[in-house]
């Protein structure tokens, strides 16, 4: 009765496995990075935010708001954790 039990076991083992290779370990992995981006945004960054704007920061706001321009005179402000998608590139020379 017992080797049934252990054989009944095994897929649902070798299926966890499975899930956390290729789900849950890549998703932790994307996250933690996200996350190091977000927390090294600085003035002069151009980020791609959760809509699709794509901006420039302008500066940070009490660590956990951006503000972002998003043309001459048009600036938003975002949480970074949830507004920032992407970082575009690296700081520019501001003028």
């Amino acid at each position: 009765m017992s080797e049934s039990g252990i054989a009944q076991l095994i897929p649902l083992i070798l299926i966890f496995i499975i899930f956390y290779f290729f789900l849950i370990r890549p998703q932790q992995k994307k996250v933690k990075e996200h996350k190091v981006m977000v927390e090294g945004l600085k003035r002069g960054d151009k980020v791609i935010t959760s809509g699709g704007i794509v901006g420039t920061v302008e500066r940070i706001i009490e660590n956990d708001r951006a503000e972002i321009l998003i043309a001459d005179n048009v600036k938003v402000e975002v949480i970074k954790s949830t507004g920032v998608q992407a970082l575009i590139s690296g700081t520019e020379p501001k003028k």
